[in-house]
């Protein structure tokens, strides 16, 4: 075996189109361009938008702003999620700490917690916002929650 003998594998490699050689290629005169047009002349290209002359797509739907992924920056927690630390006192570096926060969320600045369940240890909750039903459940069962 010599390397002038190495071919590859027959079907394996495609054939390139051979533009504007000649009628028997397929491709010649026009060089599979057509005939007339825009697009059938040097430099004649179309916007990847342009849709003909109708109002294109992009202009056509409503804009209704746009809010990145990366942003949200508030997030809500259950009560009833907390009940188990009961005898910790509860403020944003402490949930980051056990991982309470979900990961995907990234720049969390504000936890509010909501009410949900039924409460049934005292809670310490420091510097997080809290609904009303929350607010109250928390008091009403002897908890303490600081504002800093």
């Amino acid at each position: 075996m010599y390397l002038n003998n190495i071919s590859p594998e027959i079907g394996s490699r495609k054939l390139c189109k051979r533009k504007g050689r000649g009628i028997g290629s397929g491709f010649g005169k026009t060089s599979g361009r057509g005939h007339k047009g825009q697009k059938s002349r040097s430099g004649g290209k179309v916007s990847i938008r342009f849709e003909g002359g109708q109002t294109p797509l992009y202009r056509r739907i409503p804009k209704n702003g746009f809010v990145p992924l990366g942003n949200k920056k508030k997030i809500e927690i259950r009560l009833s999620d907390l009940l188990k630390f009961s005898n910790e006192i509860i403020d944003l570096k402490f949930l980051k700490k056990c991982n309470f926060l979900s990961k995907n969320v990234k720049n969390v600045k504000d936890v509010k917690i909501i009410l949900s369940g039924i409460v049934t240890a005292p809670l310490n909750i420091r510097g997080l916002s809290l609904t009303k039903g929350a607010y109250n459940a928390v008091k009403n069962f002897g908890g303490k929650i600081w504002s800093d």
